[in-house]
């Protein structure tokens, strides 16, 4: 009986937090996603599989509707990614987006996947200058946007000190080591890290360090697989790799990349060469679109069947009587066409 009245209870809060248009409406907003069996995800969830030496799934996701995806798929973590200024935004590299815009797509994705831990990254300039001003943004990705935990790039000594301080806050912190995006100006690029003896032994000297600051867990980011092997053995945290091989606890690749979403030549240049495409959706949408144009361009929709709104036949020629009322004879001629032209199921004249 408890159980029922707290599954009750959520769903109320759940419903809350979503539309409360009646049903009745046009436009009846997001639905009330109902709760799965599954539990939701936690850190303590990624420890027990980490334990059990089972894989974890993480999918880097930006707004409401992919979220919902993710959730509906059980993939285990949903990453709000700084990438989105590339994805989303258009821009070549992370640097530009805001915390505040992050913030948004953090709120768009906690709507769309009540079930996943949900990690958002901290952008670049938000918790570079001091310890203080990382909690404070951390702080602010939960509390404003959802989160569950927040992810920081890098290993120097401010942004250890800036993980431990999150940690020491509350605030569970995901690190990210090898290729870090947002120190392209030292990184000379995207360029893959690892690949010198020296270099391999600093991603493993990284790793250990967030670890030893409290991370949960550590992204491996575009570094060999035998040092992300080296790594995930070495740490007792999970590892999550993106370009790092399959030998780490678990994988992570952006919503828009696995699904082949993208195909315009812009996102050609940014989309990384370890990405498996597993559908080809970009495909897809530039088939509709270019048959939605054709359909509109031909006059063939809308159609009757996407035409649902109706007007009674006494309505109507009440409407025509008051447009020439008011003067416009050309549009009460207008309604009476359509209202006959409706009642034949036939297509427009071409007047429209």
């Amino acid at each position: 009986m408890r159980r029922s009245l707290s599954l009750l209870a959520r769903q109320v809060a759940l419903r809350r937090l979503l539309s409360n248009v009646p049903e009745s409406t046009v436009y009846g907003g997001p639905r009330p996603q109902e709760f799965s069996a599954a539990r939701r995800v936690t850190v303590t969830t990624l420890r027990g599989k980490h334990r059990r030496g089972e894989p974890i799934t993480v999918v880097t996701a930006y707004d409401y509707p992919s979220a919902v995806h993710v959730d509906s798929a059980g993939i285990d973590v949903c990453l709000v990614g700084d990438s989105a200024a590339m994805v989303v935004h258009g821009h070549d590299t992370t640097l530009p987006i805001t915390l505040e815009l992050m913030l948004e797509h953090c709120r768009a994705v906690a709507r769309g996947a009540p079930r996943p831990l949900l990690v958002g990254d901290l952008p670049f300039g938000c918790y570079e200058s001091s310890a203080t001003q990382a909690v404070d943004s951390a702080v602010r990705v939960l509390k404003e946007g959802g989160m569950d935990a927040i992810k920081l790039e890098g290993g120097a000594p401010s942004r250890i000190a800036a993980a431990k301080a999150i940690v020491e806050a509350g605030i569970a912190v995901m690190g990210h080591v090898g290729l870090t995006p947002q120190a392209i100006s030292v990184l000379g690029g995207f360029r893959p890290q690892g690949k010198t003896v020296d270099s391999a032994v600093k991603v493993v000297e990284t790793a250990l360090a967030l670890q030893e600051a409290g991370c949960f867990s550590v992204v491996l980011e575009c570094v060999p697989a035998p040092v992300a092997a080296a790594v995930t053995s070495a740490l007792k945290i999970p590892t999550i790799g993106i370009g790092a091989g399959p030998f780490c606890s678990g994988q992570v690749l952006v919503y828009h990349d696995l699904l082949g979403m993208l195909r315009h030549p812009h996102h050609a240049k940014v989309t990384p060469k370890f990405c498996k495409q597993f559908g080809n959706v970009g495909d897809v949408i530039n088939k509709a679109l270019s048959e939605y144009k054709q359909e509109v361009e031909t006059q063939t929709f809308p159609g009757p069947s996407h035409t649902p709104y109706k007007i009674t036949p006494t309505d109507v020629d009440g409407f025509a009587n008051a447009l020439q009322k008011m003067g416009l004879s050309d549009a009460a001629d207008a309604v009476a066409a359509a209202a006959q032209n409706s009642e034949k199921g036939g297509e427009p004249n071409g007047n429209c």
